[in-house]
């Protein structure tokens, strides 16, 4: 098998399906049996098989399909789609907002998928196949992918809100200038999530109305089913970017609060000080004539005035409520 294809299988419309070689590959392609290929859009190799094997595809969907940056889409085309979807990275040491793109072109007995990185809902089905639970038709294999993008989904935005809470309580609890970065964080991954759920709830729609031939009511259940569970999540996303500004906003006027807090008791103690200091710098001038500088207790008499004078102040603060 060259390098560039993944998977290929041809499908017995039981739920099983058999492996193939490089040559029994060319031949499926010959006849009208179900055939599933899943290649690699990285190698080289990948743009002549499919101008060589699918000669008949028009050159945008190629293009499509081999695209750097992709966004979810749906399009038909006769009796077949370019259906392009992303899923939660869950590859190692990866960031699941990263979303991952599956590129395919499904026709009723073709279904040729494409990837730049791996999908675990591409490996999924195809654990299915090899227990023969695998779809039976090209219908049951875009409704069975999209139920296992956005399964995988739910637990990834669920962690997610759990996150929000756990920041919300902290800034309820404590005031901490640390968790900015956590709302920042949760903020950037609802944003990143969105960006790409918004046009897939769109595409999924588009398959729901199609009057795709090999696409049934029963698929068409299935992919409602899937576009309800998009657009909640698209909706707890914006709840929790909603919530994040929120918190954000609440961190915000808190630490506003406690350094307006600190200000005023400098303000305060700046206040206690500033006649004491006018009476220091005014009798310590070196001058002639200053009360007090031939008596011996003048010093201890002038503390005496200036502890007075700060009694004085405290009562008359506290008379004008400033503290």
């Amino acid at each position: 098998m060259n390098e560039n294809i993944l998977l290929a299988y041809s499908l017995d419309g039981k739920g099983s399906g058999e492996s193939l070689d490089e040559d029994a590959l060319s031949a499926q392609l010959k006849e009208d049996k179900l055939l599933w290929v899943h290649m690699d859009v990285n190698h080289i190799d990948t743009l002549s098989w499919l101008e060589e094997k699918l000669d008949y595809l028009d050159r945008f969907v190629v293009d499509a399909l081999l695209a750097e940056e992709t966004r979810p889409r749906m399009m038909q085309l006769d009796n077949g789609i370019l259906l392009i979807l992303r899923g939660v990275n869950l590859n190692k040491d990866a960031d699941p907002e990263d979303m991952v793109s599956i590129r395919l072109w499904i026709e009723e007995h073709r279904i040729i998928s494409l990837r730049k990185r791996k999908l675990k809902a591409i490996s999924d089905i195809s654990e299915k196949i090899n227990s023969g639970k695998g779809p039976k038709n090209a219908g049951q294999f875009v409704s069975m992918l999209t139920s296992r993008l956005f399964e995988s989904m739910e637990p990834v935005l669920s962690a997610l809100d759990e996150t929000t809470d756990s920041i919300e309580e902290k800034v309820l609890e404590a005031v901490d200038i640390s968790l900015r970065q956590g709302i920042v964080d949760v903020r950037k991954q609802a944003i990143m999530f969105h960006r790409y759920m918004s046009p897939q709830r769109d595409a999924i729609r588009q398959l729901c109305m199609s009057d795709l031939e090999w696409l049934g009511d029963t698929h068409k259940h299935h992919l409602q089913e899937a576009h309800n569970h998009v657009t909640r999540y698209i909706e707890d996303l914006a709840a929790i970017r909603e919530r994040a500004q929120v918190v954000k906003d609440e961190l915000t006027n808190m630490l506003a609060d406690r350094m307006n807090k600190n200000m005023y008791i400098l303000s305060i103690i700046a206040a206690f000080f500033l006649p004491l200091g006018f009476l220091t710098g005014l009798l310590g001038i070196n001058v002639s004539g200053i009360p007090g500088a031939d008596y011996a207790d003048a010093f201890y008499i002038f503390c005496g005035i200036l502890v007075g004078i700060v009694g004085i102040q405290i009562l008359l603060f506290k008379k004008m409520k400033w503290f």
